[in-house]
């Protein structure tokens, strides 16, 4: 009977152990699957994160758009001695990148300077994401401020590659962007704003809208581009006009003394034949 008991208890205590493992498990299951959601939702926190810190427009072809603006518009803008509202999509104001890019320096050919942090860097493009990482909040994203898109009316890719490459022109395409191309020119030189606005209005039609065609039209940029002097330009003319009398002084003076030394030589020479004579 001894034997027999402690089997019975042997066995009992097999199956108590068998029932407690059931209620363990499902006792531990919701700790485990909480620490799985939150692990869950803190990679969803993480990942809006990041995307917090992405900027659905383009950088590069901003600075393309801002290009074209500078070089084949802006002079002529200035000379007609007009100030482009902040209301044109064109306007500075409306560049989402302008501030950052103001802050760019650079140093040396590779060498490239952070305005806000005084970092250095090899090639614009580490300092580009430099500002993309490090002063994403300086941007201000709440408004639809992308430059890049107007590309499509002002020929970015004219001014993006060294070579342009020729494609086929779309139809659709060209006249998608000829729409967007005389809407900027509608709200940013009304006609019915003067003289001034109006002939604005027509060079911006004949400078940019114009050469959205299959037909053969008229190229990009018609009316071509007025080159700007740069600081550098004015500093090196004042310098010209200031040390060309120098330069000519000096050579009337060397011209003097040559003549001087010519005359004195041909007193001496006279005077040494004047004693021999004697």
């Amino acid at each position: 009977m001894g034997k027999w008991s402690k089997r019975v208890v042997f066995l009992f205590l097999c199956l108590s152990i068998c029932l407690q493992i059931p209620s363990v498990s499902s006792s531990t299951s919701p700790i485990l699957g909480n620490q799985g959601n939150e692990e869950s939702s803190a990679a969803r926190t993480f990942m809006q994160d990041e995307d917090a810190h992405v900027v659905h427009c383009s950088r590069e072809r901003s600075r393309a758009a801002w290009k074209v603006i500078q070089e084949y518009l802006m002079p002529f803008v200035e000379r007609e001695q007009h100030k482009i509202s902040s209301g044109c999509r064109l306007h500075p104001d409306n560049d989402l990148y302008r501030d950052q890019e103001q802050h760019k320096h650079r140093v040396d050919i590779n060498e490239w300077r952070c305005g806000y942090c005084r970092k250095n860097f090899y090639e614009e493009k580490y300092l580009d994401k430099h500002f993309d990482n490090r002063h994403f909040d300086l941007l201000n994203a709440s408004h639809s401020r992308c430059l890049a898109d107007l590309c499509g009316a002002l020929h970015c890719d004219l001014v993006m590659d060294s070579s342009p490459r020729k494609t086929k022109c779309n139809p659709s395409a060209a006249t998608r962007n000829k729409h967007l191309c005389e809407s900027l020119a509608d709200s940013c030189f009304p006609v019915s704003n003067g003289p001034v606005s109006g002939r604005l209005h027509e060079f911006f039609l004949r400078q940019f809208c114009d050469a959205h065609t299959c037909s053969g039209g008229p190229k990009p940029f018609a009316k071509g581009k007025k080159k700007r002097r740069s600081i550098l330009y004015i500093i090196l003319s004042i310098l010209t006009l200031m040390l060309l009398p120098l330069f000519y002084f000096f050579i009337y003076m060397y011209q003097r003394g040559i003549k001087r030394g010519s005359q004195e030589l041909k007193r001496i020479s006279v005077s040494g034949r004047k004693k021999k004579s004697f």
